[in-house]
C-alpha cells in the first residue's frame, strides 16, 4: 500500500508540475489577468473538469504560481555570495535579484507587478514571500552585530507599529525604527528600479543599464546603512 500511495503521489506531483508549467507559458503569452483554466487544460490534453481536481479555481492556480515564483526568487537570493561582509553581501543580493528578474520577467511581474483584477492572495503566501527577505535580513544582522550598520533618522512615530511588524518579518528585534525603514526604502528602491527596467521605462533614455543599476545599488546600499 505504501508503494502504491507513493506512486500515486509521484504521479500527482508530476501532473501538477505539468499544469503549472503550462500556466507559466500562458503567463508569458497573455499575462496573469488572462490566465485561463480552460486554455491550460487544453494545452496539456486534460478535460477542464479533471484540472479542477488539482486546482479548484483559477485563483488556486495563480496562488501556486505565485508561491513557486517567490520560492525560486528566494532560492536565487539565498545563493548570493556573502563575500567579505555585509557590503559585499548587499551587492550580491541586488545583482542576484536583477539576474532573476531579467531571466524571469513574467514571474517577476506576477509577484511585483500590477495586481491581478479580482485576485486576493491568501495569507498562506506571506511566509514564502518573507523568505525573499532573509538574505537582506542576514546582511543587516551581520552589520548590526559588528557595529557597522549606519543608523538612520527615526521616522514619524505613527510608523512605530509598522516598524514592529517589519522587525518580526525580518527576525531582527533589536533593529531601530530608523534602520527598519531605511532597509525598506532600499529594498523597494531596487524593486522600483527593476520594474522600470523590465517594463520598458528606460527605453530611449538609458542604454548603459548595467552601469545604472550598479550605481543604484551603491546609493541604496548607503540608504540601508550597509555601505
Amino acid at each position: 500500500m505504501n508503494a502504491s500511495r507513493t506512486a500515486r503521489e509521484r504521479a500527482r506531483a508530476e501532473l501538477v508540475s505539468e499544469i503549472t508549467a503550462a500556466a507559466r507559458r500562458q503567463l508569458a503569452e497573455t499575462g496573469a489577468a488572462a490566465l485561463s483554466m480552460r486554455a491550460v487544460s487544453r494545452e496539456i490534453g486534460m478535460v477542464s473538469s479533471a484540472l479542477h481536481r488539482y486546482f479548484p479555481t483559477r485563483d488556486d492556480l495563480l496562488t501556486a504560481l505565485i508561491v513557486q515564483s517567490y520560492d525560486a526568487l528566494a532560492d536565487a537570493l539565498a545563493a548570493a555570495d556573502p563575500g567579505s561582509g555585509p557590503a559585499e553581501h548587499w551587492r550580491a543580493i541586488a545583482q542576484a535579484l536583477r539576474s532573476w528578474a531579467l531571466a524571469n520577467p513574467h514571474e517577476y511581474a506576477l509577484i511585483y507587478g500590477s495586481p491581478v483584477p479580482g485576485y486576493h492572495a491568501p495569507t498562506g503566501t506571506v511566509p514564502v514571500a518573507s523568505r525573499v527577505l532573509e538574505p537582506l535580513a542576514g546582511a543587516l544582522a551581520t552589520a548590526h552585530v559588528a557595529g557597522t550598520l549606519v543608523d538612520a533618522p527615526e521616522p514619524d512615530p505613527a510608523l512605530a507599529a509598522d516598524a514592529d511588524r517589519i522587525r518580526v518579518a525580518l527576525g531582527l528585534p533589536d533593529l531601530s525604527d530608523g534602520a527598519v525603514f531605511a532597509a525598506l526604502t532600499a529594498w523597494t528602491g531596487l524593486l522600483g528600479h527593476l520594474s522600470f527596467e523590465l517594463f520598458g521605462q528606460f527605453e530611449n533614455a538609458v542604454d548603459a543599464r548595467d552601469a545604472l543599476f550598479a550605481g543604484t545599488v551603491e546609493r541604496l546600499g548607503r540608504v540601508a546603512g550597509l555601505l
